[in-house]
């Protein structure tokens, strides 16, 4: 950020102090991609350009009166591709080898020898195929999975996917996965999108891994996939309710791992995402054409650098 501050005036605040200080404000990053503070503020950003959330989701400030505006919207796209694709196939690597059943017998001082599952050769849709899901199934084409995805677009022939099946109709695809992954932007359409139809459609051996948004899954239904045993075991990092609250059942779920929606967050990835927007500022100020712009209307970068 000390580069911007050498070009233009830079002003530092909290979600309290955001109306004053973004009534002369051109451009806005915001940090905390979860915060309503814009929505509260917006009558008052009479000058406001360009906002620029530092993360991949942007539900939050696309309320409808910054949609019907000219103001730019630009997120982090890109930056959390290689972190959450190589979360995901941790999570498929330690579902598949028994890692949690091993630290568990370990804790109990308890040998018990058993025969796990081969993760090459199984299958893996995933249900997203922007560039984190691509990333996604690139890594996981690479360890020998055999990868499908679900979009708004079908493909025969897709470079990455092979096979873009319609995320309209999961239920009628989800049955061939071994592992379901879903990184889908949350919009209109996709809010609850994997629900209690999908569930009763999957293999009762499948793995749901969740590293988009948490309102993307019914979880009333995921819990009673689980406790009927509709799906075997669900990795996730994202809820609809963040941070997780200690009374939910979800955290003592039989063959769920809960995480703190931490797959994209690396070591460094504060000043990684600072330097993508002090790049993308440079552009701006040199006339040029913004990388990452959300199409608001849609909810996710439509056409990517």
């Amino acid at each position: 950020m000390d580069a911007i501050e050498r070009v233009a005036d830079v002003l530092y605040t909290d979600a309290a102090g955001l109306p004053d200080a973004i009534e002369n404000a051109e451009i806005l990053l915001l940090w905390d991609f979860f915060s309503t503070a814009l929505r509260d503020a917006w009558p008052r950003a009479r000058a406001l350009k360009w906002v620029h959330v530092a993360a991949a989701g942007v539900d939050t400030v696309l309320f409808d009166e910054f949609r019907g505006s000219e103001v730019v919207l630009t997120n982090a796209h890109g930056f959390f591709n290689g972190p959450i694709a190589e979360f995901v196939l941790a999570h498929i690597l330690a579902h598949d080898k028994e890692l949690h059943e091993n630290r568990a017998l370990q804790r109990a001082h308890e040998w018990q020898h058993r025969e796990t599952r081969r993760t090459a050769g199984s299958t893996a849709l995933i249900v997203g195929t922007g560039g984190i899901g691509r990333h996604i199934a690139r890594l996981l084409r690479a360890v020998g999975l055999e990868v499908r995805g679900a979009g708004r677009r079908t493909s025969g022939d897709d470079p990455d996917f092979g096979r873009v099946v319609s995320s309209a109709a999961l239920a009628e695809h989800v049955g061939w996965a071994d592992n379901v992954v879903v990184v889908a932007p949350l919009t209109t359409e996709t809010r609850g999108m994997i629900d209690a139809g999908v569930f009763e459609a999957m293999k009762a051996s499948a793995h749901l891994i969740s590293v988009g948004r948490g309102p993307l899954i019914d979880e009333a239904a995921l819990l009673e996939a689980l406790q009927t045993g509709s799906i075997a075991a669900a990795s996730l990092d994202v809820f609809v309710t963040e941070p997780l609250p200690a009374a939910n059942p979800l955290w003592d779920a039989s063959g769920v791992t809960v995480s703190a929606h931490m797959s994209g967050d690396v070591v460094g990835w504060r000043d990684g995402l600072a330097e993508q927007f002090t790049s993308n500022v440079t552009r701006w100020l040199a006339g040029a054409e913004l990388i990452n712009v959300v199409d608001k209307h849609l909810g996710y970068v439509a056409r990517a650098h």
